[in-house]
């Protein structure tokens, strides 16, 4: 009877405290991520960003359309767990600049990529196109450099990266489909200019 008193209690406080705490969480990751995607996007923090559209693929990626860009968030596995990546890429699938929303990595190395591969940082991304070449880290016969001491969390931030270009271009309105037209005008020109 105490036992189950005691389950009784502990069960209603459990309840009370997440009705309690789960509107304020809910408003905790709704700016994170309005701060994230004006990152992501280059928008000035002073400035509004509204949400037009939000998708969510069959790999977990989620798509964002703003009035100010497409940003897509992308998940890997970290070396300490989940690596949460907002990426944000111009109408070409341009990386713009990135946002980490979430990661486990260790503090003092691989917690570098918030910084590591945006501009004026070693590893810098910012202007690449995934889709013309794949991001990979120089140890992989890549170009860009990996974190000193964390090659597991750059190679994968750099696929979450990929992971998130891959979904953009995967997703319902074919998201970097300018990529694919200017390489598909790309192949028409060469092809006439062969004939």
């Amino acid at each position: 009877m105490v036992l189950t008193a005691v389950t009784v209690v502990a069960v209603a406080l459990l309840a009370i405290v997440n009705q309690i705490t789960e509107a304020p969480i809910r408003e905790a990751n709704k700016k994170a991520l309005e701060e994230g995607l004006k990152i992501a996007l280059n928008v000035n923090p002073a400035d509004a960003l509204a949400v037009q559209a939000e998708e969510t693929l069959e790999n977990g990626s989620i798509i964002y359309k703003t009035d100010k860009g497409t940003a897509v968030q992308a998940t890997t596995q970290g070396f300490g767990g989940d690596l949460k990546v907002l990426v944000g890429f111009d109408a070409e699938g341009t990386i713009l600049n990135y946002s980490i929303l979430a990661t486990a990595e260790t503090p003092g190395l691989g917690s570098k990529a918030a910084d590591w591969f945006k501009a004026g940082g070693k590893g810098n991304i910012t202007g690449k196109n995934p889709g013309e070449k794949e991001l990979k880290v120089t140890k992989d016969q890549g170009e860009i450099d990996a974190i000193t001491a964390s090659t597991i969390t750059s190679r994968a931030f750099l696929a979450a990266v990929n992971k998130a270009y891959e979904s953009l271009s995967a997703s319902s309105d074919g998201g970097a489909g300018a990529t694919e037209q200017v390489k598909k005008e790309n192949v028409e020109q060469t092809a006439q200019t062969a004939e």
